[in-house]
């Protein structure tokens, strides 16, 4: 078993199988139950404590800590199916649209042609897309990944990776609304533009409005954080 494979498997079936104190499954078990050598589940278990997912205890066992998790093992529990705490849901996606309005800012001082070439295939292919009737998740993704790349910072594009990897469940069923698509290529026609006249101020504004679609769609599917709490 791959090793991407059994952290999310591993995952999943801590959540699944762990007792009302959150205490899982030992090392022989997990080794058991996945067909691997303890040394794989120590392992994984030791990746898992590093991402806050797991905490191991001497003399009592492995114990889930997930109210403590990164933001990569957020991801994780997303590949892995894990059900997502609602309010950790909105804020992540509040926290999407802080990053990605700095990023067309940043962007429009330093994107390069060959950024602007990928935007260009992108708007094309999103173009090719609606015309078939299809939905924009994958452009979609393609298209604000790759503002941030043209930030030419590298740690702010991993981190907004993984909120799209979160959302890759999620994302084919909102823009399973072709108006829906057509409204959110239009937007990123706009947004191109103002990143291709370097006008930073206009790039955020438009970039936060864009955002403000989805930002209510979540809020529209949990009620929003108060409700969540509630």
């Amino acid at each position: 078993m791959k090793e991407n494979n059994l952290l999310s498997d591993l995952a999943a079936h801590l959540f699944s199988t762990s007792s009302g104190n959150g205490r899982t499954p030992s090392e022989r078990e997990l080794a058991e139950h996945f067909a691997v050598s303890r040394g794989q589940i120590r392992e994984a278990l030791a990746i898992l404590e590093a991402m806050r997912i797991v905490e191991r205890r001497p003399k009592s066992g492995i114990y889930l800590t997930t109210t403590e998790a990164s933001v990569e093992a957020i991801a994780l529990f997303a590949r892995a199916g894990v059900p997502l705490d609602p309010i950790v849901i909105y804020e992540t996606v509040e926290l999407r649209k802080i990053h990605e309005i700095k990023a067309a800012e940043l962007a429009c001082a330093r994107a390069t042609e060959e950024n602007y070439e990928r935007l260009r295939e992108i708007l094309a292919a999103s173009e090719t897309k609606i015309a078939a009737g299809e939905g924009l998740a994958r452009e979609d993704r393609d298209f604000h990944l790759e503002i941030v790349r043209a930030t030419k910072n590298s740690v702010f594009h991993r981190i907004c990776s993984v909120y799209y990897t979160m959302g890759e469940q999620r994302l084919p069923i909102y823009f399973a609304d072709i108006a829906r698509s057509r409204r959110s290529h239009e937007e990123h026609i706009r947004i191109y533009e103002a990143l291709l006249a370097r006008d930073g101020n206009l790039a955020q504004a438009l970039m936060n409005a864009h955002l403000q679609g989805a930002e209510s769609y979540w809020k529209g599917l949990i009620g929003g954080p108060a409700t969540a709490a509630e």
